[in-house]
């Protein structure tokens, strides 16, 4: 009886010495198993830094393009610029031989040859070539690079081939309905070559 119950606690024993071991390993498998994940985290900070590196190689392939809009900036005024894209970007004839910029304040009429003409809600500018057949695009800046663009014509009949009320229904009908427009940047060398023949007025 005394060997059996020897031969029982040293059986206890064992497995308790295996149980032990087993849960000392598993403790020391656990920091090795923490640091795994630091280590993937730290590979995972690495690609992400790749990464991050790989999205900034476009941004300095696009920086001469900023670059030159930079340099557009340091030669002219965004006013300038603006005229310019304008221009190239809604004007009817691209090879004019000036550009004549008008600044029109709010309040003053739409036919500045009626005064019973519709006034500007807002201040507009008018650009124009040096012929009517240059066209003209007249427009109000929203600020935000988009324009408004009022659909006025460069000359206007006179007032004796105009019924009476005709002109006042007209330019409310053109003030209305302005369409909205987003700006394009344009093309730098054309902007250059506009502003160097532009005349504000």
């Amino acid at each position: 009886m005394k060997k059996r119950t020897k031969i029982f606690y040293w059986h206890a024993a064992l497995l308790l010495v295996f149980m032990t071991a087993g849960c000392t390993d598993g403790n020391d498998e656990e920091p090795s198993h923490s640091s795994s994940p630091a280590g993937e985290s730290s590979g995972i900070n690495k690609a992400e830094t790749a990464s991050a590196a790989e999205k900034k190689e476009p941004v300095n392939k696009d920086s001469h393009h900023i670059s030159a809009d930079k340099s557009l900036s340091a030669d002219y005024s965004p006013l300038q610029i603006e005229y310019a894209r304008i221009w190239l970007q809604l004007g009817e004839n691209q090879q004019i031989d000036e550009l004549n910029v008008r600044r029109i304040p709010a309040g003053a009429l739409v036919n500045p040859d009626d005064h019973t003409s519709a006034r500007y809600p807002e201040d507009v500018t008018q650009l124009a070539g040096s012929r009517l057949v240059d066209g003209s695009v007249t427009y109000s800046s929203n600020g935000d690079g988009t324009i408004q663009i009022y659909n006025v014509p460069l000359r206007w009949e006179s007032r004796e081939d105009t019924d009476q009320g005709v002109m006042k229904e007209v330019t409310e009908e053109m003030i209305r309905h302005t369409k909205k427009v987003s700006v394009d940047t344009g093309d730098n060398e054309k902007i250059r070559r506009l502003i160097d023949i532009m005349s504000i007025y």
